[in-house]
């Protein structure tokens, strides 16, 4: 059966770039484009900041170094870092990294510049600096559509306690996480082919007391498995993440092998209690666009002219990435930018670009470039560059 529906949508908000999405990639991108003046409105479906860094309880801020002693992403990258523990580490406090004094001592051997946050105190303090900064955020809403004229989207579609609108925006930045707006808008995307494992991190609270359950281990590289204590699960089936029947089912399997855990622990400890669960299912890949330029794990130490900033391989020590400018944006629609796990890479190389502090590099990158123009197609890189090198940002790997 169809149902034919004739809406009017009324259009009742406007700003100059409109962020959909709130995880880290999203912050990045609010706090970016406010800091160059313009308007912005960052729209996040949960009732908290920080995706799945926070509402999915993945609170590691995987490393902003090459692992050779060098530091690769700079900007709001460690900015949010740094903001993450600012009330203290869960785990992995990065003294020698936070001392620039400490410079000369850091080199092949030193522990990477990584560290383990706290979700709930994170997710207020970034809500406290994106207030602070100017961002009207709107929380318990969701992109549903995009109105294209003319090769741009005019407004975004939303639903949320106040019913269907329509928020027009000079720029778009699709942090969702799941390409939502690209697809919304006709602009090609791609799905990951090999789907997502079966993940149900957790807190909890017993004999050894406050501890995150990393169950399944997509965010935890081989070197890491012993000292978080990960725990592998064991299912016959693989996510692709873009359904309601396929996202319900996921939480449900996640809440029984989150059961199932602590039951296990309960046999050896009566006072064992999970004391967090997730609220988002823990999805790391889904849908990304099709952008100018596709990054690949085989463009480590390649130098782009399009910079805008680097990332490391969290998993390994030694390789680092420039990111283009071109994997941003598709031109077949001017004004919307991607930012986190939804720009256009391979799949190889999805594996690394899905992690918070490349979500960060990106979002500061789109969100910059959402303030300058609303053609990304025809951007002056250089004056694009120029910004992110004036707000900190190293943008190729021979200066570090």
């Amino acid at each position: 059966m169809i149902i034919t529906e004739y809406l009017q949508t009324l259009v009742d908000k406007e700003c100059d770039v409109l962020v959909c999405g709130g995880g880290f990639g999203g912050i990045a991108a609010a706090l970016a484009a406010v800091r160059e003046k313009k308007r912005v409105i960052l729209l996040e479906r949960q009732y908290i900041l920080g995706g799945l860094g926070t509402a999915g309880l993945v609170t590691i801020y995987l490393p902003i170094c090459d692992g050779l002693g060098h530091q690769v992403s700079f900007g709001i990258a460690e900015e949010l870092l740094r903001l993450s523990i600012c009330m203290g580490a869960e785990r992995d406090f990065p003294a020698i990294w936070l001392d620039r004094g400490r410079a000369a001592e850091r080199g092949p051997k030193t522990p990477r510049y990584r560290t383990s946050f706290n979700p709930q105190l994170f997710a207020i303090h970034a809500e406290r600096l994106l207030c602070a900064s100017g961002v009207q955020i709107l929380y318990g809403t969701y992109a549903v559509g995009a109105y294209v004229e003319e090769d741009k989207i005019h407004s975004v579609i939303v639903e949320n306690k106040t019913g269907r609108r329509g928020i027009r925006a000079h720029s778009v930045v699709d942090a969702t996480g799941d390409c939502d707006i690209a697809h919304f808008a006709g602009v090609p995307v791609k799905v990951f082919s090999k789907g997502n494992v079966l993940a149900a991190w957790y807190y909890s609270c017993g004999q050894t007391g406050y501890r995150l359950n990393p169950l399944g281990t997509a965010d935890i590289s081989d070197e890491m498995k012993k000292e978080e204590g990960s725990v592998e699960l064991k299912a016959d089936r693989i996510f692709v993440g873009l359904t309601e029947e396929e996202l319900s089912d996921f939480m449900i399997l996640s809440h029984e092998a989150i059961l199932c855990h602590i039951q296990e622990q309960r046999a050896y400890d009566k006072d064992y209690i999970p004391v967090s669960i997730p609220s988002i299912p823990q999805l790391r890949m889904t849908r990304r666009i099709v952008g100018e330029y596709e990054l690949s794990e085989c463009d480590a130490h390649t130098f782009f002219a399009d910079s805008v900033g680097m990332i490391p391989d969290w998993r390994k020590r030694g390789p680092v990435y420039e990111v283009p400018f071109r994997t941003l944006y598709s031109s077949q629609c001017k004004n919307l930018i991607t930012a986190g796990r939804c720009i256009s890479v391979t799949e190889g190389m999805w594996e690394i670009m899905r992690v918070i502090p490349c979500c960060a590099v990106t979002g500061q990158a789109a969100g910059t470039a959402a303030a300058m123009t609303d053609d990304f197609s025809r951007l002056d890189i250089k004056m694009l560059q120029r910004r992110l090198e004036e707000r900190g940002v190293v943008l190729h790997w021979q200066r570090i």
